[in-house]
């Protein structure tokens, strides 16, 4: 029984007409995409213009000939009431709504109407076939985190039912409840893994000093996607090793749908079918491919809220062998609120700094994880939990390497804690500047 497929009929998204109308737009040849893509952009923009009170106040200057007289949105333009930014004639019960989780720091509540949600979810379920996961078949591993209320914890566990997946907590990563995550592999035929980075890299370092390998303890497993936070490459290189299955990057917002995931040849691969993603400077000028700039997105398909070149909150770069059917995002650089400001007035991303500490941090296994905090524009704290404390003489090479890398004139001080603090969705905040 297609209990997935089913859950999202209950829910009114329907489901088997959205995968035909996917499977359509999938069909559309090369030289068909530009224009394709064309009459959705505009088509969305004349619908909201019409319908939408909240875009017409904002888009008055719009000439639909010229796309760069489209303003950006950007989250605080969304932080009012939903009832006050819905279309004419949809409602907040006939609509999707949710909330996005606050990790760029402008959390706001948003709606899809039920049509865009099914084509998002065509959209996804396409791509994890990829890997031949189906989601009404395929086990599910999932390392997300979960409401701690009664409603919530009760309405996440039903949700998990009908998708047919096990929910780890990601609150509790001790080795107690590693050991019981090897007991429930060891017992369970999961088909993949799906969840956040940083507590599945957790989970990999103690398969690493454990001396397992998951696939020998779990055989069925075939893929594990990860999403949400930052992978880095030697933490990429730690999963395959340990987990002995692919692992494939995700990228995605709840507000839009999946936008980039990795495709069999690597290649982080950007979704054209229900989305418009460009690269801006810092002047809204739409940049070449291979240039990087802000990531902004236009959404073709809800009508029931806008997200017509809404800036998502990242940095990016598009691959120089893009097109408009098939684009491919090169590089995911980091948040635009995750900027490191120096004394000079110099500028870094906050997950260049990170890296360079990461490098030598972990090099002896001793720090499990860390966070890094700017306070002030010269002091920096780095938060981490680990067996022993760092050494003088390690915390005097981090600091020197933050010189090196950064400028002179900083101070770094250190904290050890026994757990990090992560936000109420499980998601852990690698850079955190308070200036």
């Amino acid at each position: 029984m297609q209990l997935f497929n089913l859950s999202l009929r209950i829910k009114g998204f329907k489901i088997n007409k959205a995968k035909k109308a996917f499977s359509k737009i999938k069909a559309i040849g090369k030289s068909d995409y530009p224009p394709y893509i064309e009459d959705k952009k505009r088509a969305i923009i004349e619908y909201h213009l019409k319908y939408n009170s909240f875009y017409q106040s904002i888009g008055k200057q719009i000439n639909l000939n010229d796309w760069n007289t489209v303003p950006v949105l950007t989250k605080r333009h969304l932080q009012q009431p939903l009832s006050e930014r819905l279309s004419k004639g949809f409602n907040e019960h006939s609509v999707y709504v949710n909330k996005t989780s606050g990790s760029s720091g402008d959390p706001f509540v948003f709606a899809k109407d039920k049509w865009s949600h099914a084509l998002t979810w065509a959209e996804i379920m396409h791509r994890f076939s990829w890997y031949s996961i189906d989601f009404n078949s395929s086990k599910q591993a999932r390392f997300y985190g979960i409401p701690l209320d009664k409603k919530g914890y009760y309405k996440e566990r039903i949700k998990d039912f009908f998708a047919n997946r096990y929910r780890f907590s990601i609150f509790d990563l001790s080795e107690s409840a590693f050991e019981n995550c090897i007991n429930k592999f060891s017992n369970t035929s999961f088909d993949y893994i799906n969840g956040y980075t940083s507590p599945i890299v957790q989970f990999a370092k103690y398969l690493k000093e454990k001396d397992i390998v998951l696939k020998d303890i779990c055989p069925s497993l075939k893929v594990c996607m990860v999403t949400s936070e930052m992978l880095f490459e030697d933490d990429k290189k730690l999963l395959e090793t340990q987990f002995g299955i692919p692992i494939v990057n995700e990228y995605g917002a709840s507000e839009l749908d999946l936008i980039a995931f990795e495709n069999p040849k690597g290649e982080w691969q950007l979704n054209s079918e229900t989305l418009f993603v460009e690269i801006l400077d810092d002047e809204n000028n739409p940049l070449n491919y291979g240039n990087e700039g802000r990531v902004v997105i236009t959404s073709l398909y809800n009508k029931a809220h806008p997200f017509i070149r809404y800036d998502i909150g990242d940095i990016g770069i598009l691959s120089k062998k893009s097109t408009l059917k098939k684009p491919i995002l090169e590089k995911l650089v980091g948040r635009t609120n995750d900027i490191v400001i120096l004394p000079s007035g110099k500028k870094a991303a906050g997950l260049t700094f990170y890296y360079i500490t990461k490098s030598i941090i972990e090099d002896d296994g001793n720090v499990k994880e860390f966070i890094i905090e700017q306070l002030t524009l010269d002091h920096f704290k780095v938060i981490y939990v680990s067996k022993d404390s760092l050494s003088k003489d390690k915390k005097e090479i981090i600091t020197k390497a933050m010189e090196t890398y950064l400028e002179k004139g900083i101070s770094i001080s250190f904290e050890k804690q026994q757990q990090l603090m992560r936000s109420k969705s499980g998601k852990l905040k690698q850079f955190i500047s308070h200036i």
